[in-house]
């Protein structure tokens, strides 16, 4: 019951640690490596487009469980 009370919790230090040889850091986390514009264009041109093709399955995920519900409304009607 007596024992002695627990250690104090260790922080880690407030700065990033350096980064690891042989790796090149040259920004920010997620920022395109590239500089050229024509590169930055494109890239942000296939992320959109992406974007696109999940709004598209999402939408019609969505139309078709509406479409359930209405069926299954129909058929249980009285």
């Amino acid at each position: 019951m007596g024992g002695h009370p627990p250690q104090p919790r260790q922080h880690r230090p407030p700065r990033r640690p350096p980064p690891r040889p042989g790796l090149q850091h040259q920004g920010p986390p997620g920022a395109p490596m590239t500089t050229d514009p024509e590169q930055q264009r494109l890239a942000l041109e296939k992320k959109r487009e992406r974007y696109v093709w999940y709004y598209l399955g999402y939408f019609l995920f969505g139309i078709h469980v509406v479409a359930f519900v209405m069926i299954y409304a129909v058929m249980h009607a009285k």
